[in-house]
């Protein structure tokens, strides 16, 4: 495998940064995570305008998109491959060992991974941690992942892909690595962007495309809702079968169906969509 670093492509075993990184010492830094078919990316207009709104929410300088594509670009045609996960990270570069940043510049890492299809469905649990809506990163795809791994690896130890947390005042919010949509008397709603959710790339097509409802849901929605789905970039629109102990018989329900349905023709339509 080869990878982009700061600048170039590397062999996996070359492909180093240093021990002295911000984003290796405090997480300070901003990622994109794009699945790709054939050396193609989904949507790498709108993960890098995403990547440039974290960074700069994290107060890192504005990301140069040419030279992101040119990395992305590279790394592709490297390392060929059917499914793909293309990951871009964006750190602060060399920094002193605290939370003050260096003078060096960015460090910018392109990244691609063997990607396996998501299942026709999959179960889901909550847990007792909030996501915290008015945090100075709410909203932000920071590289400060300790918590998701902590929720995701709960999820993992009961049988199920992904873990659904609330906000602080009990709003439904987010899985670790996705957004959550609920079906109830027929609508599909998913929490809004104020509940402190990730502005997920999925998550915003799904709604354009499917005409769902950003509400403000308590998380006791998921014990009432007639159908859950998930979106992300390695899932699409995932049906979930299972919400901790009760199940969902009939996963896909008929919206969640047409949901699908509906993402994948789009989707394959225009492997880089607008928002606008």
């Amino acid at each position: 495998m080869k990878f982009w670093v700061n600048g170039g492509l590397r062999d996996a075993d070359d492909a180093r940064i240093s021990v002295l990184d911000h984003g290796l010492t405090v997480g300070d830094g901003v990622f994109e995570t794009a699945k790709t078919v054939d050396g193609r990316p989904f949507a790498l207009t709108l993960h890098l305008e995403r990547l440039t709104r974290s960074a700069l929410g994290l107060g890192l300088p504005e990301p140069d998109h040419d030279e992101a594509r040119r990395a992305c670009a590279a790394v592709l045609e490297a390392n060929p491959t059917a499914r793909g996960r293309l990951r871009i990270t964006y750190t602060a570069g060399l920094s002193p060992l605290g939370s003050e940043r260096g003078e060096s510049g960015p460090t910018l890492v392109v990244a691609l991974g063997e990607r396996t299809p998501p299942a026709d469905s999959t179960a889901v649990i909550t847990v007792p941690w909030t996501r915290n809506e008015r945090s100075a990163v709410a909203g932000l795809k920071t590289t400060s992942y300790a918590e998701n791994v902590v929720a995701l690896a709960r999820a993992a130890g009961q049988g199920a892909t992904e873990a659904l947390l609330a906000n602080t005042v009990g709003q439904l919010c987010e899985g670790t690595g996705s957004n959550v949509f609920v079906v109830v008397d027929g609508e599909i709603h998913t929490p809004p962007l104020s509940s402190g959710c990730l502005a997920g790339i999925t998550r915003a097509l799904t709604v354009r495309w499917t005409g769902a409802k950003e509400t403000e849901l308590p998380f006791d929605v998921l014990e009432r809702a007639d159908e859950v789905f998930l979106t992300s970039s390695l899932r699409d629109v995932q049906p979930v079968h299972r919400v901790d102990g009760r199940s969902l018989a009939d996963a896909p329900g008929p919206v969640t169906a047409k949901a699908v349905r509906i993402f994948e023709e789009r989707s394959a339509a225009d492997w880089d969509p607008e928002l606008t």
